[in-house]
């Protein structure tokens, strides 16, 4: 539950189907009126004698209830006088210990100290402990067979204590889970704000870490072959702008809500792999009917093992193979290049794993058994 406003209690109520709205705070006011009206009802109907000031002790009793929400420590303030003023006079009395629990219970709500229960004790027991020592206490006597603090003092104080201190405890042990409910609350938004973060990092990883190395092959053929130093400068201009777009689609993510666009431009990752030198053979599926989340995933770790393709593999060829099939989509990017290159575990290999991992899949990276190196990826797809 959690609050809503400076004066209202908890109204919306989480779990792990949603939020359902369940109390709004004028339906908690309206709440206390009637308990209110119904204090001081009790305090009229059961007075042993008549007169104005019984329903004036009747109003200090029950009116200030129906805004204690509003003002707690007020309220409270008022219950605890107008008890210790009914136990003295001898009206009402009975009725008291349940305005005090009542005007009690959201002051303990908010807050954390321990003197509300003490000061609520204290205003109950003290005129009651006062009224069973002192003679002519209470000014109005009680009645016959009437339990009260000057005809049954121990009986009356221990049902006086269970009570509030009844009531003290309620309302410490909801404060207490509101509290937990919200430190779970703030860490499942740390987690989330962590998670987008991570991703965050690992898209600019790919994007980064793929056009930078065709960027710095192609700088290096430009500066050693003056034969190829117009295309290569070429290539450099069309992958710097194009890993300016995938930067800023990756950052315009953080703006704007929804889906991801969920393309994946295998054309274009081949067409880069193909550019420094790699001969790729492709078998690409349709991917329409696969959520856009996969797609970027998909995306992302081909990305990742064509960059790895190039820089750790010396391969000449390169074989990307994608399928989809009634319950999974799978993807494997196999080179040719000696097992001895290997493919270090650096953070590419790690993102991908985690990028799979979040989706349910496994993936599995290593030499094949003819030589070479394979990254296989099995997506489960949604029923």
């Amino acid at each position: 539950m959690y609050r809503i406003g400076p004066w209202a209690e908890a109204v919306r109520l989480r779990h792990d189907y949603g939020e359902v709205v369940v109390f709004g705070r004028w339906a908690l006011i309206a709440a206390d009126v009637p308990v209110a009206a119904a204090i001081m009802a009790a305090v009229v109907l059961m007075r042993p004698v008549s007169g104005w000031w019984v329903w004036l002790l009747a109003a200090l009793l029950g009116l200030p209830l129906a805004a204690r929400r509003r003002w707690p420590v007020p309220v409270l303030a008022v219950a605890l006088a107008a008890t210790a003023a009914t136990v003295l006079v001898g009206v009402g009395a009975d009725v008291s210990v349940y305005a005090v629990a009542v005007a009690l219970y959201p002051v303990v709500l908010t807050s954390a100290r321990n003197w509300p229960l003490g000061v609520a004790l204290a205003a109950v027991l003290v005129p009651g402990l006062a009224d069973a020592l002192t003679t002519g206490l209470p000014l109005v006597p009680a009645r016959d067979h009437v339990e009260s603090f000057s005809t049954s003092p121990v009986t009356v104080a221990a049902y006086s204590t269970a009570v509030i201190a009844g009531t003290w405890a309620l309302a410490w042990t909801v404060r207490t889970r509101r509290g937990h409910a919200a430190q779970v609350a703030e860490l499942r938004t740390a987690r989330a704000v962590a998670e987008e973060r991570l991703r965050i990092a690992r898209d600019v990883h790919d994007v980064v870490g793929h056009n930078l190395s065709l960027i710095a092959m192609k700088a290096a053929v430009a500066n050693h072959l003056e034969a190829d130093r117009e295309a290569a400068l070429q290539t450099i201009e069309q992958v710097s702008r194009s890993a300016l777009d995938d930067v800023r689609a990756v950052l315009g993510g953080l703006r704007e809500s929804g889906d991801p666009a969920g393309t994946v431009d295998v054309d274009r990752l081949v067409e880069q792999t193909r550019a420094a030198g790699i001969a790729v053979t492709v078998d690409n599926a349709d991917l329409s009917g696969v959520p856009a989340g996969m797609r970027v995933v998909v995306h992302r770790i081909l990305q990742e093992a064509l960059t790895n393709v190039r820089r750790h593999a010396r391969a000449t060829h390169c074989r990307i193979t994608v399928a989809v099939t009634s319950g999974a989509l799978t993807l494997t990017v196999a080179d040719d290049g000696p097992a001895s290159a290997g493919h270090p575990p650096g953070h590419g290999l790690l993102g991908m794993r985690e990028r799979v991992a979040l989706h349910g899949g496994d993936l599995t990276a290593g030499p094949e058994p003819d030589g070479g190196f394979a990254v296989r990826v099995a997506l489960p797809l949604p029923a």
